[in-house]
């Protein structure tokens, strides 16, 4: 389990300091999950990062073993891609959108897939890592909070509900990366009212054939 508070950083890629939570600390101990976030987590860009629908970001501890090999950075580790908890046995092909789970005291419902942005570039001084990481599908997911309550290192994620076993979490993610998607997908994606507020404005735009501007998300502009 991971938390990070927003500090000055600085990107060495695009030459310029900014201000982030994306860098996580492992905690050892129950924090509090509550409708916003992790106790001791915090975003700097609210409108990219954070709010009810992205109050906690879980990520597969399977995909480590490969971003190590692939990138050549054997110090990639847990909490490397700014997530706040590692899950072992999950990934995006086995949860889906919609999903209710119970974790510690907390149950949460999966709303989105983690789309990457520029800051992960920059985290680990790599270009081309935002596109290899979506086009990869080994994003990460967003969870909103139903119950709040005390979570911890070691507890166990126990599937409660789960209506849309159709969309899994990759399959999401793939719709939303893909500009060219049908309009027969967009459109079933966004009757999901599982589906973060973010991402139905984004497919309501969509399929009314108004591009979405994605250069706040990938460049910081």
């Amino acid at each position: 389990m991971h938390v990070g508070r927003p500090t000055e950083r600085y990107d060495p890629l695009r030459e310029r300091a900014f201000v982030t939570g994306f860098w996580k600390e492992r905690v050892d101990g129950p924090r509090w999950l509550s409708k916003l976030n992790l106790d001791g987590d915090g975003q700097a860009d609210l409108v990219h990062h954070g709010g009810v629908d992205k109050a906690l970001l879980a990520y597969s501890a399977e995909h480590y073993p490969h971003w190590r090999e692939e990138l050549g950075l054997p110090e990639v580790d847990h909490g490397g891609w700014g997530e706040n908890v590692t899950v072992e046995g999950l990934d995006e092909e086995l949860v889906c959108i919609g999903d209710t789970w119970q974790i510690g005291e907390a149950v949460v419902q999966v709303s989105q897939a983690r789309r990457p942005c520029w800051k992960l570039e920059a985290r680990w001084e790599r270009r081309g890592l935002m596109d290899l990481t979506q086009g990869s599908g080994r994003t990460g997911w967003y969870h909103r909070v139903l119950t709040e309550g005390f979570v911890g290192p070691g507890d166990r994620l126990v599937l409660v509900d789960r209506p849309h076993p159709e969309w899994t979490v990759r399959r999401a993610g793939a719709v939303m990366a893909d500009r060219d998607a049908p309009l027969r997908e967009l459109a079933a994606l966004a009757s999901l009212r599982e589906v973060a507020r973010s991402w139905l404005l984004v497919l309501h735009e969509r399929l009314r054939g108004r591009p979405e501007d994605v250069r706040a998300r990938t460049r910081g502009t």
